[in-house]
């Protein structure tokens, strides 16, 4: 009986205690993602990242004690799909910021709503149209396509290669990656001597053809893993014997395992996490990519690659906003773009009202693929 009487009072004053501090509302963040579709391989570890960051954070006691919900949407690299479930993120779910989309099509299609509804937004694509010119409540945190180029052309030029083929994917990537080589070009020597584009690539033997017609010295792709995969093994195939360099969208083992053999010898620019292990103790970014990539192991069982980088920058980011401003959406824009010396996966951000991407070239290394592996080149 006296134990009956103990456990009652215990209850109740468990009950009492609960409806006296009642559990705190969370503070909701929104995420749109392509994880099912032809981009899934950068959008799985986008949401994978994200949803192992909320779990680290909760179990840490919440933002002030304020837990995280991430709400995630899958908008299979559909561009009204992304447009309907951001509007749903600010509309319905009331988040505080989004973060996302993967694409920059997607991304591009989508700024005007952020910027309606003043919602910060940080986007998790390349191109340099996203932030320039600059959008007040929209971010990113992928290093841009222009650094991209200035990278691959640093090289070039460095290595006497003058004249360059292109061939790249009829998309917002595809085509903002050439507008910048066009717009770059000059400034390093650099000739373009054809460029080919594709809707989506299952044979381009013929662009190929006519762009090894051109005798080039080298070729650039601009395009994400599977497409580049397939530019990568026609090239090979029809004896185009020149340096083959990609984009930084291939910064993926899946584009090592679609390509196969083909893919030896292809040079890239990205950020440092595909080779952290290779950087000098002294690099201020290994501890940071050492411990994302050894959590998302654990947690997944799976390498951490660059996709899931640019979501772990974009959410930490407004975590950090959160814990400085609290749940004030026009508060964690302003101390988003007040950031500096941000030590992130893709570079070291330092953001401004003028620079809403907050990178250098310098967030770039050169990967060069050696026997199935990431190597860095420089």
């Amino acid at each position: 009986m006296r134990r009956l009487t103990l456990t009652v009072a215990l209850l109740s004053l468990a009950f009492g205690l609960s409806f006296l501090c009642p559990a705190k509302e969370p503070y909701k963040i929104g995420a749109v993602f392509s994880i099912t579709g032809e981009f899934s391989s950068l959008g799985v570890p986008e949401r994978n990242t994200v949803k192992m960051i909320e779990e680290q954070i909760n179990a840490e006691g919440g933002i002030n004690g304020y837990p995280i919900k991430v709400i995630v949407y899958d908008d299979k690299g559909d561009e009204t799909e992304c447009r309907t479930y951001v509007q749903r993120l600010i509309e319905k779910d009331r988040v505080l910021a989004i973060v996302g989309p993967s694409l920059s099509g997607t991304s591009l299609k989508v700024i005007d709503l952020a910027q309606r509804f003043r919602v910060p937004l940080i986007s998790c694509a390349a191109s340099i149209k996203i932030v320039k010119p600059v959008k007040k409540w929209v971010f990113k945190t992928p290093q841009t396509d222009t650094l991209a180029v200035e990278r691959i052309y640093d090289y070039m030029q460095r290595h006497g290669i003058k004249r360059v083929a292109v061939i790249y994917r009829a998309n917002d990537f595809g085509k903002s990656g050439l507008e910048q080589m066009r717009l770059l070009a000059p400034k390093y020597g650099i000739t373009i001597v054809g460029d080919e584009s594709y809707a989506q690539a299952t044979d381009v033997t013929s662009q190929l053809t006519k762009l090894k017609a051109r005798n080039p010295e080298a070729l650039i792709c601009w395009d994400t893993s599977q497409g580049a995969a397939i530019v990568t093994r026609d090239a090979r195939r029809i004896g185009m014997d020149v340096p083959i360099f990609m984009s930084h969208g291939i910064a993926s083992k899946r584009y090592i395992q679609l390509a196969g053999e083909a893919a030896e010898g292809v040079i890239f620019p990205a950020g440092k996490l595909l080779v952290y292990k290779q950087l000098p103790e002294d690099d201020p970014q290994k501890p940071v990519l050492e411990a994302y990539a050894k959590a998302y192991k654990e947690k997944f069982g799976k390498e951490a690659d660059t996709f899931g980088g640019h979501a772990w920058d974009a959410l930490q980011l407004v975590i950090k906003a959160l814990r400085e401003a609290g749940p004030d959406r026009a508060k964690i824009r302003d101390a988003i773009e007040n950031t500096k010396n941000f030590i992130g996966i893709g570079g070291i951000f330092n953001f401004s009202p003028e620079d809403h991407n907050g990178l250098t070239k310098e967030a770039f290394v050169l990967i060069k693929i050696v026997n199935g592996e990431w190597t860095l080149l420089e």
